[in-house]
Order: structure tokens, then sequence, then C-alpha cells
């Protein structure tokens, strides 16, 4: 009788932490394309013609390509003026909050003071109140300062962070004290110890921050829409784009190509803060 024999394959710890490895790139490579398919959904739409976004069954590719939905875009409405309130409004909300929760997280993390840290419980539990819940005494409140249909009306109930406060609060508190009091030795003051000592060495958290504090305002809708009623002239781009939706059937392809327009400041600023916040996110996992 013949004897059988099988061959063992013996896996070793080498052949272990590569297909380990490639499994990691494997996972990754699903997330990324997860996260990275709508907007190249969303690119691909924006470049078809009208019959190519309503064939049926749908193409992914559109034939034949065509850059018209981006001109349709900026004369359906005053495209510009609207991209120049949201910038403005942006970049004004975004310096003033960095401002407010860099100060106040100083305070909360390195000022002693009686009932510190029931103050900072309650100042983040804001962050568990939506915005629907007080939009209504805040237009109020806005109407009443006179301030609707104006850019101060816009600005003022984003220029205070719960956010950003927890965040730059934990940034200072990961910085030893005895730069503190070195400082303090030499002579300097709660501001100068502030400005100069420990913002130089949060730049990672700040740049971390100003991305989070831009997308935000740049992505707000629900307010701009309430506060600028009125008329046109304050109007963001975000209300703007939702007028693109028509009442008894819409351009999706004009739609994807104002979105497309839409995200270009955002990737624009995260690429220029991009170094910091890598080494803000590098930099956490270190103790």
């Amino acid at each position: 009788m013949a004897e059988l024999t099988l061959d063992r394959t013996i896996v070793t710890p080498s052949t272990m932490r590569k297909l380990r490895i490639v499994g990691r790139y494997v996972v990754m490579s699903l997330c990324a394309a997860a996260m990275i398919g709508p907007f190249v959904w969303m690119v691909l739409a924006a470049l078809k013609t009208d019959a190519d976004i309503r064939a049926v069954p749908p193409t992914i590719l559109p034939d034949p390509i065509t850059g018209e939905n981006f001109s349709r875009v900026t004369d359906a409405f005053d495209f510009w003026r609207f991209t120049a309130n949201s910038v403005g409004i942006a970049i004004a909300s975004t310096i003033l909050q960095l401002v407010t929760a860099t100060s106040a997280a100083y305070a909360f993390a390195r000022i002693e003071f009686r009932g510190r840290n029931a103050l900072f419980g309650l100042y983040l539990a804001t962050m568990m109140i939506p915005l629907q819940v007080v939009i209504v005494p805040l237009f109020i409140e806005m109407r009443n300062l006179g301030l609707v249909d104006s850019y101060a009306g816009l600005l003022l109930p984003t220029i205070v962070s719960s956010f950003g406060t927890f965040l730059m609060r934990q940034a200072f508190l990961g910085l030893p004290t005895e730069l503190d009091e070195a400082a303090f030795i030499d002579g300097a003051n709660h501001f100068q110890v502030f400005t100069k000592v420990l913002l130089p060495l949060v730049k990672p958290a700040l740049a971390t921050f100003a991305v989070f504090a831009f997308m935000s305002t740049w992505n707000s809708f629900l307010w701009p829409l309430v506060i600028t009623q009125a008329s046109d002239r304050h109007v963001t781009l975000p209300v703007g784009l939702s007028r693109l939706n028509g009442r008894f059937g819409t351009d999706w392809n004009v739609v994807m190509a104002g979105s497309v327009i839409s995200i270009v400041p955002i990737v624009a600023f995260y690429l220029v803060t991009q170094r910091w916040v890598i080494r803000s996110v590098a930099f956490t996992g270190m103790k």
C-alpha cells in the first residue's frame, strides 16, 4: 500500500509579519477608497452633460466631458460676492476663535482660581447644545442689537468655540510648568508667558484648530440662512448653492460643480497648514 504523505507548510514569523502588513494596507486602502469615492463621484458628475447625468442606467465616466456646468453656477446667482462673503467671514471667524480659545485655554490651564474645574465643565457642557435649540433666541438677540442681515450678525455667534478651548487647554497642559516658572523668575507676566513662551510651542495644535474652525464656518448653512434673509448682500456661498435646487427638478451636474468650487478654499487652507497638522497628530501619541 502506497503511503500518502502531506507536505506541511511552515509559516515563519517573518511571513506572518508580512501578511499582517499586507492586511493593514488592504484595510487602509479600502478605508481611503470609501472616503475619497464620494469626492471622485462629485468631480465626475460635475463634468457630465444634462443628458449624461440622467442616463439610465447611470454612467460613471462623463461622455462627453464638459466644463459648462461651472459657468452655469457663476451665472445662477451673484457667485463671486457670495464667495467673497464666505471667505471673509471664515477668515475673520477663524482668527477670532484662535484668540478667544487660546486666551480661555491659558486661563483654565495655567491660572489657579476658585471654581476653575467646575467652570470649565460648564463651559464644555455647551458643546452638547445644538444650534437648532438656541437659534430663535439668538436671532431675537441679533434683531434687538440691529445686526440682522449684517456681517457682524454673521460673525458674532461664531467667534467663541468650546471645542477650541478644550483642544488648546489640553495642548497647554502638555507643556511643563517649569517653563512658566522660569519666565516668571525672569520678570515676565502672564501675557508675556502666554504670547512668547507657550504659544510658539503649541503651533501644531493651533494649526489643527484653525483647520477645524475654518471648515466649520465655511460650511455653516443654518445660521447664515436665518440671519441673511432680508437681502442678498451678505449671503454666503453654502446658502447660495442651495438655490441651485429646483422646485420641480434639480440639475445635479450643476449642483456638483458648485460643490467642487466650494471645497477648493478648504483644500487650499489645509494644504497651507498641513505641515503643522501632521506634527500635531504625530506628537499626540508621544509621552
